[in-house]
């Protein structure tokens, strides 16, 4: 394909003039992008197994999507929630039939579709109730009551005080949740697996303590599948891996094959508890990614992805292992599906710079884990190419520590 000429120093500086600076950038001007890869400005090609941040679990510009999303430009961009359009509807189905039956609120991110679970289940509970327990090393976005919600000092510095009402315990800890809950908790909210805590899977028996403790406080049990959901771990959504129901999941990042969007998905009952001008979105469910998401779905199904993420998902995590038997700084290998955390004896943000360096993108979380989160799409082939980009940055920084 021909690449347009872009003047990478041109972006930057007006990046630098304009555009507030609340991002750590890489000097990178990222033009265009397919599957697995990324190209840059001077037309360098990036191996990708962090897609958008998590968003383009499809791959980058799956042709299914954008067929989809050129057909509904060409048709209706977007129309109000004054009205009804066809695709929000087909979504909520395709949605709710995948998963436990409910009804579902459109946004346009994972904070908004957490702040709505917030406001929901204060809703749906006593007037009394108001507290919601939230997990250590959590993440559930940077609005307010998400912000709120996350259980990480770093994310709160300049902006307290927080919205009231949230109550901290470590993940895993089913005592401590106990302990925590007393008459004014109304809900239990949590990551199914902690994906920027180091991607951290629930101990045996831990969800379903939780969703007992709900039932016999009556209080609401909320999974943030924001990065779970829309078969990153292999089924449909996370907490299917343990057959643990939730009252209310929240779902973005993947949702639209990398177009903007949020989803709120509650049972019946508790979404019942949202009614007219209780909450609300101008964007919401649009009609343009709308029709992304649902070409999305059926790309997943059609092309067996579920099943794609489990095989390459065991494929990476054997390498994950091999990796660290030869470089011998790996202590910990952590997955499911296409969640995989690679903790290291040293720090991973050096690791992950210099990858970006040899054309390999992935992430650093909670100062020593290697996070991935790569597409369904991404072949053992290029699994292989990135463990030898890492292996070779291993053996570098080794050699550069030893002289």
């Amino acid at each position: 394909m021909e690449q347009a000429q872009v003047d990478t120093q041109k972006v930057l500086e007006q990046f630098g003039k304009y555009v507030i600076g609340n991002y750590s950038r890489q000097p990178i001007v990222v033009t265009r992008a397919q599957g697995a890869y990324f190209w840059d400005a001077a037309g360098r090609r990036y191996l990708d197994l962090f897609p958008s941040w998590g968003c383009s679990l499809l791959g980058h510009c799956h042709p299914r999507v954008v067929a989809a999303i050129q057909k509904q430009a060409a048709e209706l961009i977007h129309v109000d929630n004054t009205f009804y359009s066809v695709p929000q509807g087909q979504l909520a189905e395709m949605i709710a039939t995948r998963s436990f039956g409910g009804k579902c609120f459109f946004a346009n991110s994972g904070a908004e579709a957490n702040e709505a679970a917030i406001k929901l289940a204060r809703r749906a509970t006593p007037e009394n109730k108001y507290k919601i327990i939230t997990m250590e090393k959590g993440f559930h976005g940077r609005t307010y009551g998400a912000m709120s919600a996350t259980a990480q000092a770093k994310v709160h510095i300049g902006h307290e005080p927080l919205v009231p009402g949230f109550v901290y315990v470590p993940f895993g800890d089913i005592e401590a949740v106990r302990k925590a809950v007393d008459n004014e908790t109304c809900a239990i909210m949590l990551e199914p697996i902690q994906g920027e805590g180091g991607v951290r899977i629930p101990p045996p028996g831990y969800l379903k303590a939780l969703r007992e403790l709900c039932d016999a406080n009556k209080m609401v049990l909320i999974f943030d599948e924001v990065q779970t959901g829309l078969g990153r771990t292999g089924k449909w959504f996370g907490y299917q891996q343990w057959d643990v129901v939730p009252d209310i999941m929240t779902l973005a990042k993947s949702l639209a094959g990398g177009a903007p969007m949020g989803a709120l998905v509650a049972k019946s009952e508790i979404a019942a508890k949202m009614t007219p001008g209780s909450h609300a979105s101008t964007y919401g469910g649009g009609a343009l990614v709308a029709a992304a998401a649902i070409a999305g779905i059926e790309a997943i199904e059609q092309e067996n992805l579920l099943q794609r993420a489990v095989e390459l998902g065991e494929y990476i995590v054997a390498k994950a292992k091999t990796f660290g038997e030869k470089t011998g700084i790996v202590r910990e290998v952590r997955g499911l599906g296409l969640m995989i955390g690679i903790e290291l004896e040293v720090p991973a943000g050096p690791i992950a710079d210099a990858a970006l360096k040899e054309g390999l993108r992935v992430n650093a979380t909670q100062d020593v884990v290697l996070r991935l989160l790569p597409a369904m799409v991404t072949t053992n082939e290029q699994v292989d190419a990135a463990f030898e980009i890492l292996e070779g940055i291993v053996v570098k920084q080794a050699q550069e520590a030893n002289r």
